[in-house]
């Protein structure tokens, strides 16, 4: 059963309608505090007021560690409550450990020492707009603010006791190598992620070698269940993409690469490296104006909860949003039905 101290925890974040308990004060504190100080965050050691640099860091600790608590109850919740009182209050823990997994993650994002202090561009709504509770003053917090309604989603009917992880992409996840100008993922994330495991690089590379920044992983008890990558200037990245990515992965993985080995997964070997010798297509001007960042997203099969995977895109649209961009598209092939049932099922 929950403990006296998970109970008090779940009263505290659903406390009164105007009125937060302990630990929903708390989150809100952290947050909006690590928000408001994140400039701090790119002094160097060295400098005379490094010491706020070290209470930044302090404090973003402290909010990853009752986030993590938050998404624990969550998981406890759903395995041992009754189910009457199960699927009552589920909804509204479901909400909240979405928000919080976008939130720790943006948290992280904002710590990576690779990142140049963003301008963070988030705005008051009008108050109409707002949902009430922890849960709106929370998603209000990201610059992405109230935007992400457009992603709303029902709970799941039949709630889930997995525990998830969002972070933003380390440099232990990358094998240390480059190849043919592509930093490739580790091999669990290569395994599970990619469609191709012999060219991880047929859905990550460029992302991974030209806007690493931009890179989140989801995971799983299981290890990656799922990714999110962008580029903030599309339009240079694609260029980028084009001229030096491009023809240097052809380099490595030549056309008659997919006639050889059927150990290696013929059908997905022969995929990519079609995949890699084919024209891209051009994107037209007037999309890259009005949507000036491209995004990319995808979830393992075994990643049943849409919540987390709107979590993902979240974060993602943080951070880029963060950093200037006032749109995002993303390119799908229309025979590429796993990514079209994803994006659709995502809204």
């Amino acid at each position: 059963p929950l403990t006296l101290e998970e109970v008090r925890m779940l009263v505290e974040l659903f406390y009164l309608p105007y009125h937060h308990g302990a630990l929903a004060q708390e989150l809100l504190e952290h947050f909006r505090w690590l928000r408001a100080n994140s400039l701090s965050v790119g002094v160097p050691a060295t400098a005379p007021d490094a010491c706020g640099g070290m209470r930044w860091r302090g404090r973003a600790q402290s909010f990853q560690l009752l986030c993590a608590r938050t998404c624990r109850l969550h998981s406890r919740f759903v395995s041992t409550a009754g189910r009457a009182l199960l699927y009552d209050l589920h909804p509204y823990l479901w909400d909240i450990r979405n928000m919080l997994l976008a939130a720790s993650a943006f948290v992280l994002w904002l710590g990576c020492q690779s990142i140049t202090a963003p301008a963070l561009l988030g705005r008051d709504a009008e108050p109409w707009a707002r949902r009430g509770g922890l849960f709106g003053e929370l998603q209000a917090l990201l610059p992405v603010g109230n935007s992400c309604d457009l992603f709303y989603h029902p709970p799941p009917l039949f709630p889930s006791s997995q525990l998830y992880l969002l972070r933003p992409l380390l440099p232990l996840d990358k094998l240390g190598r480059e190849g043919g100008g592509c930093c490739e993922v580790s091999q669990g994330l290569q395994a599970q992620l990619s469609r191709a495991p012999a060219l991880p690089g047929r859905l990550l590379g460029s992302f991974l070698s030209l806007s690493p920044e931009y890179t989140f992983v989801l995971e799983d008890e299981g290890g990656p269940c799922g990714y999110a990558a962008g580029a903030l200037h599309a339009e240079g990245f694609l260029q980028q993409r084009d001229s030096s990515w491009l023809p240097a992965i052809r380099h490595k993985y030549p056309p008659d690469l997919g006639t050889g080995g059927p150990a290696l997964g013929q059908d997905a070997l022969e995929e990519a490296v079609l995949f890699f010798h084919s024209e891209p297509l051009a994107v037209p001007q007037p999309v890259l104006r009005r949507f000036p960042s491209l995004v990319q997203l995808g979830t393992a099969p075994r990643v049943l909860d849409v919540g987390a995977s709107r979590s993902l895109a979240l974060c993602l649209l943080s951070a880029l949003r963060a950093n200037g961009s006032r749109g995002v598209f993303c390119q799908v092939s229309d025979a590429d039905r796993q990514q079209l049932s994803f994006y659709s099922k995502l809204g």
